[in-house]
């Protein structure tokens, strides 16, 4: 089964990619390997804020990475003209999360992400990854997330 129906199966839409908001380009291309940059949380009703560990929740936190997550594949989709099914597999995420000096469940916010990519890419969703606090993030988000990729 293609990518493509993969997520349409599991009623998943992918966003447009989103534009860069600064002096940057959303994905270098070089050889097989995409490079998407920083992809931070935004939902149908805006953008995703919060601070982990004051007032925001892990459960809310993995709702973000998953947003950040659907923007990383707009981007891969858009790298690869439009053709998803190009993507061969995740080879590592890098996700920021906004949190308290306190706050040590990173990991647990960036799962928000990487049980996407398996849900969505199935074997190929499985990658590398890093979760590492922020005492900010751009915008005041919650989540942003960066990764690579391998496509045909």
């Amino acid at each position: 089964m293609s990518l493509t129906a993969r997520l349409a199966d599991l009623g998943i839409t992918l966003p447009d990619a989103p534009a860069p908001a600064a002096n940057y380009v959303p994905f270098v291309v070089t050889g097989n390997t995409v490079y998407v940059s920083g992809q931070i949380s935004n939902g149908p009703d805006g953008l995703i804020t919060g601070r982990l560990g004051d007032g925001m929740d892990v459960d809310a936190g993995a709702a973000a990475a998953r947003s950040c997550a659907l923007s990383l594949l707009a981007q891969v989709r858009a790298a690869c003209g439009g053709d998803l099914d190009r993507l061969k597999r995740v080879v590592k995420l890098t996700g920021f999360v906004n949190s308290t000096a306190d706050f040590t469940d990173q990991p647990k916010v960036i799962n928000g992400a990487s049980d996407f990519m398996v849900e969505a890419l199935g074997e190929a969703g499985h990658h590398a990854r890093s979760a590492v606090s922020a005492a900010s993030l751009p915008l005041g988000v919650a989540v942003e997330i960066e990764g690579i990729f391998e496509i045909e």
